[in-house]
């Protein structure tokens, strides 16, 4: 098979468009791993077309049912949803490549009908020797060569015991694809030789599983990362066959998106804590907020942008937008994005999203008390304004669910008070019991306080309130304070004042 028939590559548009995201359960999903899910889901959601998802879990000594399981959850937190694949079902189901060995066999066979693929016996160092002997570099690889094996030959192999591996026979043409991120690319004639489908065990390898899979699903855009680019031309190759033996009609158009970088511009690994997709949430990135960000990851919605809802992104979508080049993941751009997003919240639902990091914390126990829900909707616009992640929550609010006794002070807080705290605090409290329970509002304790300690003593507002602020949230920085000791009430708030004057005396 010296030559091949051009054919044709996809040109669906719109609701014909299908694409799919196909990882391997290896580990804990990481950020560019997701960024690849959204792309190719906000593609099919702008086109109208269909979202894929399967999994590629034919690695025994890699995979792992938890790391299925991640991905999933990975998934369904970002609300990246399939409209085919695994557990959502479909008509190419299974959508586990491990549950679909019987299509790979009966694909494989008829492709050694056809004579696209034959059988090799070669060893890697009888490859080697071959090269040297032809005076060529040992690492040049596989030329070809038992593509007309006999069937004597054949059959001498086997006496020795040997299994073939199975080799899928490569045009001896340039191979070109218009890759919708990159451009036109061309693999010339000879890049590279005949390539292994199948292990000699019978193990059918990914260059031959994934665009199989592929073919069968009617997947018209693979959007995949740019470390698979140099497998391109091989599956393009192997299209063509799939294409001879009638399993599909066309070849997908292919787009290679960019690589996520981390710090000092190298490829995020696995290994770096902000790959970690789950680490983010443990931290209170919100769904909006992190997808926004990985959104940003080679593509903008505008130049000067950088905010804006999963509607408006789905709405402008287009996959031949992407920068081609690297995109560097900027935890802290990232979490200041995520700020924006949780200020954008309904203050019930902001509310809401913080019980569980409350909860991990032990600030307060689920299911929550009414006294507890009472001082969370009060307390929750706050901190809504002044946090960036939804794990700041319990150091801010934590003081609020904590009785008068009980409340620690930081070092640093304490560290931080005036000489003259102990006078501030007795001013202050000496005001403060004046004001009779029911006026007990925000307004008039900022009130009583500014003309005691302020227009009374002289007093600058950061060195007279900070002394009130440490004794009722234990902190140098805390939600405002009149609000909270709004929110604590008359009774606490005099007495987070009076124990930590003891607390000076002693």
């Amino acid at each position: 098979m010296s030559t091949t028939t051009a054919h044709p590559f996809s040109t669906a548009t719109g609701t014909d468009v299908r694409v799919r995201f196909c990882p391997s359960p290896t580990g804990t999903p990481h950020v560019g791993l997701i960024r690849t899910a959204l792309f190719n889901w906000a593609y099919a959601r702008h086109t109208g077309g269909k979202f894929i998802f399967r999994v590629e879990d034919t690695d025994a000594a890699r995979d792992s049912e938890e790391s299925f399981t991640q991905l999933l959850e990975a998934m369904r937190w970002l609300r990246l949803d399939w409209d085919e694949g695994v557990e959502t079902g479909g008509p190419n189901e299974p959508y586990r490549q491990s549950q679909r060995y019987d299509i790979y066999r009966d694909v494989i066979a008829k492709l050694v009908e056809s004579g696209h693929i034959y059988e090799s016996f070669a060893t890697g160092e009888e490859i080697a020797e071959r090269n040297i002997k032809l005076g060529r570099d040992p690492k040049l690889g596989y030329d070809n060569y038992e593509r007309d094996l006999t069937d004597e030959e054949k059959d001498a192999f086997r006496a020795e015991g040997r299994q073939p591996a199975l080799r899928l026979k490569v045009p001896d043409t340039e191979l070109s694809f218009d890759d919708l991120v990159r451009g036109e690319i061309t693999f010339p004639a000879g890049s590279f030789s005949d390539f292994v489908v199948v292990r000699p065990n019978g193990h059918p390898l990914y260059p031959f599983v994934n665009p199989v899979d592929d073919a069968l699903m009617g997947v018209t855009h693979v959007l995949r990362g740019e470390d698979l680019l140099s497998s391109t031309p091989r599956q393009i190759a192997l299209y063509h066959a799939l294409i001879d033996i009638g399993l599909t009609t066309f070849v997908p158009r292919f787009g290679h998106l960019p690589y996520v970088m981390g710090d000092k511009n190298k490829k995020l690994s696995k290994r770096d804590p902000e790959s970690n997709l789950f680490l983010h949430r443990e931290r209170g990135f919100i769904p909006e907020g992190l997808v926004n960000y990985l959104s940003l990851l080679g593509w903008s919605l505008t130049h000067d942008r950088d905010v804006f809802s999963i509607e408006e992104m789905i709405a402008a979508f287009d996959v031949v937008d992407v920068n081609p080049n690297p995109a560097r993941f900027d935890l802290k751009k990232a979490e200041s994005l995520n700020g924006d997003h949780i200020r954008l919240l309904e203050p019930a639902d902001f509310a809401q999203r913080v019980v569980p990091y409350l909860a991990a914390a032990g600030v307060l126990s689920e299911p929550l008390s009414e006294n507890q829900k009472a001082i969370l909707t009060a307390a929750a616009p706050l901190v809504q304004e002044r946090i960036a992640l939804l794990g700041e929550t319990p150091a801010m609010l934590g003081f609020l669910f904590q009785p008068a006794d009980k409340l620690e002070h930081q070092a640093d807080a304490l560290a931080s008070l005036p000489q003259n705290a102990g006078e501030i605090l007795t001013a202050a409290t000496l005001a403060l019991r004046d004001i009779p329970e029911a006026e007990w509002t925000h307004e008039r304790v900022h009130t009583t306080l500014t003309e005691t300690l302020i227009d009374g003593l002289g007093l600058k507002p950061r060195v007279a309130f900070g002394p009130l602020r440490v004794a009722v949230s234990g902190r140098k920085i805390s939600p405002p304070l009149f609000e909270s000791m709004e929110i604590l009430g008359k009774a606490d708030s005099l007495a987070r004042l009076d124990r930590l004057s003891a607390t000076l005396v002693s």
